[in-house]
C-alpha cells in the first residue's frame, strides 16, 4: 500500500493531501529513511512522523485498504 494512503486509512494523518505534503517536505521516515508518498509500506515497517516539534514513532501491524474508525488504531502501535 502507498505510504500516503496508509497514513490516511490508519488516521495517523487526517487527509491524504496533507500526508502527501508531509512526505514531500521530508517529515516522514520509513525504517529510518526519508520516504516519498508513493513508497510501499508493509507490516513490520517503522514510521517516524514529525509534527512540528513533536515526533511520532509507530510500527505498522497490518495493512488494509479500508477500515472502520474504531479499528484504525489496530493498524499500528506506538513505539
Amino acid at each position: 500500500m502507498r505510504l500516503d494512503k496508509f497514513l490516511k486509512v490508519s488516521r495517523l494523518i487526517k487527509r491524504r493531501t496533507v500526508a502527501n505534503e508531509a512526505c514531500t517536505a521530508g517529515r516522514v521516515l520509513v525504517n529510518g529513511k526519508q520516504a516519498k508518498a508513493s513508497a510501499v509500506v508493509k507490516a513490520g515497517d517503522v514510521l517516524e512522523i514529525q509534527f512540528g516539534t513533536r515526533t511520532v514513532k509507530a510500527e505498522i501491524l497490518k495493512v488494509a485498504d479500508t477500515v472502520r474508525k474504531e479499528e484504525a488504531a489496530d493498524m499500528y502501535r506506538y513505539i
